[in-house]
């Protein structure tokens, strides 16, 4: 098999592996094994394509993993409109369950559901706001 191929397969395989553990760290370095595959399809020798792979691996590494780390862990002050209220706490002044009640967020009455939609919970009770859809808050009970 040739060269350009496994390199290809390699990074396949590290995508996947992003894929399913969100870390930004095999993303990176499956990037280089295709640069490593494109030195293989130049005709480059395997020295190269290894030493290809192993500076574009620690570059992005270096580069590219601490911006991103940045953009996924943007403050809540940051964050402006619907999303900044998610992960807000409010507090029930109708009953909620999957099919509707209020909340009082941030000062002004929403429309809410039961993030988990077989769950009820009474007035009176602190809620954590999971996600905004529409004018709907999506809530889950208490406040970690």
């Amino acid at each position: 098999m040739e060269d350009w191929v496994l390199w290809i397969i390699g990074a396949g395989a590290l995508a996947v592996g992003e894929m399913l553990t969100l870390s930004f760290f095999l993303g990176p370095i499956a990037v280089a094994a295709v640069l490593a595959a494109g030195a293989a399809l130049a005709g480059a020798g395997p020295a190269l394509q290894v030493l290809i792979f192993a500076v574009a691996s620690a570059a992005s590494l270096l580069v590219f993993r601490p911006i991103a780390k940045r953009h996924l862990t943007t403050p809540a002050r940051l964050r402006t409109g619907t999303a900044a209220l998610v992960g807000a706490g409010a507090l029930v002044t109708e009953r909620v369950d999957g099919h509707g009640g209020q909340v009082k967020l941030s000062g002004e009455l929403w429309t809410a559901r039961t993030f988990d939609e077989d769950e009820v919970i009474e007035p009176g009770v602190r809620v954590r706001v999971m996600q905004i859809e529409g004018a709907t808050a999506l809530v889950s009970n208490g406040l970690d």
